[in-house]
């Protein structure tokens, strides 16, 4: 078999590094060639992670074909959101905890996909499956994706399985759990010195929702205030991203991580589709969502369901 390439999706968070790193390794132990790449570089909370731990980033890639057909996915499996080339690579396994979509392989293939907070939570799994330690530097790796996915284990996302993983992974690591999460959360608030892009690109995926595209980026914030100050700028940001990419509704969902609340700010058409979502009424292409800090759960879901109608 050739090199097999393993990644997470475009605009890597933690899991989609960590759990990449992880991935590659139990794979590695198996015999298999494999490496574990990334398709962006990594956010300040994950290069807070893997400084701590004294891991190097994977190698940033766009497109995969280059180097070889073979790939593997975490915590991914929407097209839209993986490598370039994907539709002409061959997928040999995927590990998600997201919804499947816009997917087709013409191969059979492994996928292992659990409602969990957080793929590592599932790569911990198979690392007990096929009796592999998991060695303490990404045993951190993948506590810190937990704890990023979770918020701390404040996301509705968040299962027994995720604080059962991470309280295990954490021992391994020799890290102090409630500690180490704070530090990391706060880790990837550093929002000042980003320009309105910078912070648009974070973390944001694409949903197609009926014949509609819609954009989601989320920041995680301890102060809602000083990223709102800038909200004319990221309005004409957003409305530029749509103009440029091709989409209709930008959101920018921004989470309050000691809170757990978050506020929405809203750009393009139709927005009408995000009051009724959420049964809220914009103002100022503003609303308020209390308890809201999971796209995948509290977000998405509910556009979809208006948008589907």
């Amino acid at each position: 078999m050739a090199k097999v390439l393993i990644f997470g999706h475009q605009n890597p968070d933690t899991d989609a590094i960590g759990a990449a790193i992880a991935f590659a390794n139990l794979q590695k132990e198996l015999g298999v060639d494999a490496e574990a790449v990334a398709l962006g570089t990594p956010n300040e909370e994950t290069q807070f992670a893997l400084d701590h731990f004294g891991l190097t980033a994977p190698r940033t890639l766009e497109k995969m074909a280059t180097e070889t057909n073979d790939v593997m996915l975490v915590d991914h499996n929407e097209f839209q959101q993986s490598a370039a080339d994907i539709e002409d690579l061959n997928i040999l396994a995927v590990v998600d905890h997201h919804r499947i979509a816009n997917f087709q392989t013409a191969n059979p293939l492994y996928y292992r996909a659990e409602p969990v907070g957080c793929t590592s939570t599932i790569v911990l799994k198979l690392y007990k499956e096929n009796n592999v330690a998991v060695p303490a530097k990404i045993a951190g790796m993948m506590v810190s994706a937990i704890i990023s996915d979770t918020l701390l284990f404040k996301s509705p996302t968040c299962t027994q399985e995720d604080i059962d993983a991470a309280n295990e992974l954490a021992k391994i690591a020799d890290i102090d759990l409630e500690n180490y999460g704070l530090e990391l959360l706060k880790a990837g608030t550093n929002l000042g010195d980003k320009s309105e892009a910078d912070l648009l690109d974070l973390d944001a995926k694409s949903f197609p929702m009926a014949d509609k595209t819609v954009r989601i980026a989320q920041v995680n914030t301890v102060d809602l205030d000083e990223v709102f100050a800038r909200q004319d700028a990221l309005r004409d940001a957003m409305l530029t991203e749509n103009a440029k990419n091709g989409y209709d509704l930008f959101l920018l969902l921004v989470t309050n991580v000691l809170d757990s609340d978050s506020e929405l700010l809203v750009a393009g058409e139709p927005r009408e589709m995000v009051a009724e979502a959420f049964k809220v009424q914009l103002e100022n292409d503003r609303a308020f969502l209390p308890g809201v800090v999971s796209r995948k759960k509290q977000v998405v879901p509910q556009l979809t369901e208006v948008f589907e109608k």
